[in-house]
């Protein structure tokens, strides 16, 4: 082997070496002790509503703040949320979603706020309908969260508030008009 190619392997290492000791992973352990979740709000949200004939389909949601209790700053922590309804196996519904991206979140400061809904739900035609559905039962919520190379871990396991956020639109209110006399 020549010398310009082992020096070029050498440049290639060494910048691999740099490029991966940059994304260095963070330690799940580190990064489960660096979350706090702060502001947590749990309730059902529409995902579709329909006016005539009737249709709503509520899906359960959380929504919180992470705050950096931890030494190192946060940066690239994706959030898992899991939802099913209490004692079932299967899931209801996920979200996925990229929570801290590059802008690093430095200890002792908080995020804005995360919102994550499931992408399924429970479908009904009125609010006041899912009071007596049996099919809305009630729900939880379990959130993981994974930075770079860590392995993903549990932050925490809630119940869905049985709130409903959503205000269906009040019926149009058509007047007729009264024929109109001629004099």
């Amino acid at each position: 082997m020549n010398k310009p190619k082992i020096a070029a392997s050498i440049t290639a290492a060494l910048v691999l070496c740099l490029v991966f000791s940059a994304c260095k992973s963070v330690p799940s352990e580190e990064l489960k002790q660096s979350i706090q979740i702060v502001d947590l709000d749990t309730k059902w949200v529409s995902k579709y509503y329909q006016p005539w004939p009737q249709r709503l389909i509520l899906v359960p949601m959380i929504s919180f703040r992470v705050k950096n209790v931890g030494p190192n700053p946060l940066k690239h922590v994706n959030f898992n949320a899991i939802f099913k309804f209490k004692g079932d196996t299967e899931n209801l519904g996920d979200h996925f979603l990229a929570g801290i991206r590059s802008e690093a979140l430095n200890p002792g400061e908080t995020s804005g706020v995360i919102e994550m809904k499931s992408n399924f739900g429970v479908e009904g035609r009125t609010v006041a309908t899912f009071k007596d559905n049996a099919l809305w039962k009630p729900a939880e919520v379990k959130l993981f969260a994974r930075s770079r190379g860590s392995d993903y871990v549990v932050v925490g396991e809630w119940d869905v508030s049985r709130t409903i956020d959503f205000k269906e639109p009040a019926p149009v209110d058509i007047k007729k008009e009264e024929p109109k006399t001629n004099p």
